[in-house]
């Protein structure tokens, strides 16, 4: 109850992720190749562009200054306060997603098959037929599982709500994150 917000962000993620195993599964047999992300790749990580969304910045926001524990949070907060636009996402930490739980849509849904990708390359305008393309209905779908944190009902005009909400659209990578960072640092001198 204290936080509202978050079933609903987490059912976003939910259906997010189901979404993307049917697609990868689906790709994967059509095309007959596989998926080439792996754990410690972290090229898209490294993208000038890491689409965003506000429930988005809640989410991390809340995982960032009430989950995450030392050492991580310490690192975290280093990068957050040196960010610059061009450099690694700031919640990558030793080639690791930090908020992989909270991980925003869009890095769940970039998946790239056949090949690794190799450092700098932006696959989806290098070999776009080796991006994945996310199944529609699941995006839908887990827009709308976020309708209420913008003040939307679940019922009505489905397809206008999740333009709406896309139309809101920031960069992870050149948002201000400097209140995060505040928030951060006085929760940690309360809990001293």
């Amino acid at each position: 109850r204290k936080l509202p917000w978050l079933p609903m962000l987490l059912d976003a993620c939910a259906i997010a992720d189901t979404g993307v195993a049917v697609a990868v599964r689906a790709h994967e047999k059509k095309l007959k190749v596989k998926r080439a992300c792996a754990r410690g790749c972290d090229v898209c990580c490294r993208q000038k562009d890491i689409p965003l969304y506000s429930h988005e910045v809640v989410g991390l926001y809340w995982y960032a200054s009430e989950k995450m524990a030392s050492p991580a949070r310490d690192i975290l907060k280093g990068q957050l306060t040196n960010h610059a636009a061009g450099s690694a996402c700031p919640f990558l930490i030793d080639r690791s997603c930090s908020v992989h739980s909270v991980r925003p849509l869009s890095c769940r849904w970039f998946n790239v098959f056949t090949t690794p990708c190799a450092p700098g390359e932006d696959p989806y305008y290098s070999r776009r037929g080796d991006v994945l393309e996310p199944i529609q209905d699941y995006t839908d779908r887990a827009f709308a599982a976020v309708f209420p944190f913008y003040n939307m009902k679940r019922e009505g005009d489905t397809i206008s709500a999740v333009k709406l909400i896309r139309s809101q659209i920031m960069n992870l990578q050149t948002y201000d994150w400097k209140k995060l960072i505040v928030l951060m640092e006085k929760i940690d001198a309360r809990n001293s």
